[in-house]
């Protein structure tokens, strides 16, 4: 996958990150955030990175399938071989 490709599917991905970490954290308190019923041992900072890098992987997922599905069959067929 060349380069020009990849960017195609990042950049957009990071920008959604982006737009998501500002609407989710508007709204929660990293602080006030649980996993199985207890209290989430990560500082601020922790929780908004962690949050961002999950938040680019699910978006970078569905920009790379939205490429995948918009691939003309003539291209993916020459992949192949």
């Amino acid at each position: 996958m060349d380069a020009h490709k990849l960017m195609r599917i990042g950049w957009p991905s990071f920008l959604a990150a982006c737009v998501l970490q500002l609407v989710v954290f508007a709204l929660v308190d990293p602080l006030e955030l649980q996993w199985a019923g207890r209290e989430l041992a990560w500082s601020r900072q922790a929780v908004y990175a962690g949050g961002f890098f999950l938040f680019w992987g699910a978006t970078l997922l569905s920009s790379a399938l939205t490429a995948l599905l918009g691939t003309p069959r003539s291209e993916l067929d020459r992949a192949v071989e």
